[in-house]
This record gives C-alpha cells, structure tokens and sequence, in this order.
C-alpha cells in the first residue's frame, strides 16, 4: 500500500477542509491527516478505474446535462409557483443496456443532480434502473429521455 495513493484527492481535500475551517498551523495538519485516512479507505475500496474511449464526447454531454438542469429548474419553479393543476410524482422503471461502472455511476449522478428526478434502485443483473420523477406526465418519455439522451451517449463514452 502506497502512503498516498490519491495524491490529486488528498490535495482537494485539504484544500477544502482549509476552506471550510480556515488556514492555520492546527487546521492545516488535520485537514492533511483526515484527507491521508479518507484516501487510504477509497484506496481500500479499490475503485475502478474508468476507461473513457470517446473523449472529445465529454463536452456534448457535459452540455447536454446543462441544458437539462436549466430545464428542469424553470419547471421546478413552475411547479412550485403554480397553484392550479395538480402533479402526480412516481416511479419509472428504465431498463439499461449499459453495464459499465463509471457510466453507470455518471448516469446516476446526472439523474439525481438534475432537479425533480432522482436515481432510487438499480439491479445489476437484470439492468433494471428505477428512478423517481417529481413531476410524471409520461413514463415513455422518462424512458426515452434516459435511453436515447444519456445511455446511448454514455455507452459511446464509456464502452
């Protein structure tokens, strides 16, 4: 076992742990040692280390996510400031084709860092992703949205 195996990771860390609490002598060594026990357990977890094929895609994507939290917020702010209309939350069941890792852990933080939707459960061997929507009009056009504008991108990506 290497003393520090994310260097980059213990680095940010410290960094904001100093801009949390402030830059002195006291914080500066204990900012470093708890950023030194957070990288020697991912260390322990021994993460997988994500093999992007495509990555002048990243960019599409990253604008993509973008357009679509800006959509999603004008919506939030619509649901919210309305008081006609009634809006159903629930549940849509998105079956995936895309089995790799960092993918899958990309697409899990697009979905629940995008307003009004939230991944819930996935099952590995069935590729079955569950996820919650605020406001559920259609169900296929979750599905849709999931498959066509992420997955597909995503496995381009990734795979």
């Amino acid at each position: 076992m290497t003393v520090l195996p994310y260097p980059l990771l213990w680095f940010c860390l410290t960094v904001m742990w100093l801009l949390l609490n402030g830059l002195t002598l006291g914080h500066t060594l204990l900012g470093a040692i708890v950023s030194l026990f957070a990288c020697w357990s991912m260390a322990s977890l021994r993460p997988v280390k994500p093999h992007i094929h495509r990555w002048y895609l990243l960019p599409k994507l990253f604008g993509i996510f973008l357009y679509d939290i800006l959509r999603s917020n004008i919506s939030l702010v619509r649901i919210i400031l309305s008081k006609t209309g009634e809006r159903r939350s629930g549940f849509v069941t998105v079956m995936l084709e895309l089995r790799d890792p960092s993918a899958l852990s990309m697409l899990a933080v697009i979905v629940t860092a995008t307003p009004g939707s939230a991944w819930i459960e996935y099952e590995s061997r069935s590729g079955k992703l569950l996820l919650h929507v605020l406001d559920l009009v259609d169900e296929e056009s979750w599905q849709d949205l999931i498959k066509n504008r992420y997955e597909k991108l995503l496995m381009e990506i990734f795979e």
